[in-house]
């Protein structure tokens, strides 16, 4: 990737947090204001960014036009969405799909709860792996070969005092999910926040995307939070056909375990309850 694309990237994820002056870009991005400048007149005049009466710069109009196009064509999106508004209605919480490409997790979907408090998570943006339910699901359900590649050199960097910090401590943190069938972030990334995933099985039995349901401490704790989407549909039923043998890391591969058996129909699993193509 050339610099200046590189850098017009880093403006646009700027700018798409909050509205920002020349010299906020610049000290984020670490160039001199003149070039934070030009690039941001660049993007004005691209219809990308706009400027504001109060000298800073915010995301432009057609930016809005483009990413409502890219959202339409995600397949997934486009299938899971009325799935996720129907649980976030029934739970009147945050609730999030995320998938694996190019070994990053993404954020396919997100829907808030009306009237509620909004989560700053945001739809195209890849997850911390080893803070975010959705990544720690994915990974866990990944083959060893698969999770060793995206994991090669990844930096366990701490943000709360719950955050997993060490390679081993995180394999351990997988292990027990598969044996449960759904993963947390207790306070991992943000201390003020709780969330319960689990894994979506395609066509093939395979596990590329997960669901999350998201929470502020201060309306529920974990346990609360589970037993609230445990209670949210009924379960779906034990998988027919299940992949035998452990992995190279111990990790097992006969199902999710728990009483949360997943099924590997073709069809889509929402968190707790199963919704036919």
């Amino acid at each position: 990737m050339s610099q200046t694309v590189e850098r017009a990237i880093g403006v646009l994820e700027l700018i798409s947090e909050r509205p920002r002056h020349p010299t906020d870009v610049a000290a984020s991005l670490g160039v001199h204001r003149t070039t934070a400048l030009r690039l941001l007149q660049d993007l004005c005049q691209g219809g990308l960014a706009r400027k504001r009466e109060d000298g800073s710069f915010a995301v432009g109009y057609r930016l809005a036009g483009l990413a409502q196009s890219a959202l339409e064509q995600f397949d997934l999106r486009t299938f899971a969405h009325s799935h996720l508004l129907e649980l976030g209605r029934k739970l009147r919480l945050t609730v999030h799909i995320a998938t694996v490409e190019d070994g990053r997790v993404f954020y396919v979907d997100k829907v808030d709860p009306q009237g509620g408090v909004r989560l700053y998570s945001q739809i195209g943006k890849p997850v911390v792996l080893h803070t975010s339910g959705v990544g720690k699901v994915i990974l866990a359900y990944m083959s060893a070969e698969e999770r060793a590649q995206v994991l090669d050199g990844y930096s366990y960097e701490r943000f709360t005092d719950a955050t997993v910090t060490t390679a081993d401590d995180f394999a351990v943190q997988l292990r027990e999910i598969r044996e449960h069938g759904w993963a947390a972030d207790d306070g991992e990334y943000e201390p003020y926040i709780n969330c319960v995933a689990v894994p979506v099985r395609d066509g093939t039995g395979a596990v590329r995307t997960a669901v999350s349901v998201t929470a502020l401490k201060a309306q529920m704790d974990l346990a609360r939070l589970r037993e609230l989407c445990r209670r949210s549909g009924p379960r779906p039923a034990p998988s027919p056909e299940r992949l035998a043998g452990p992995n190279d890391d111990g990790i097992h591969d006969d199902g999710p375990g728990g009483d949360e058996p997943m099924t590997t129909d073709p069809v889509v699993m929402s968190p707790w309850r199963r919704t036919q193509r």
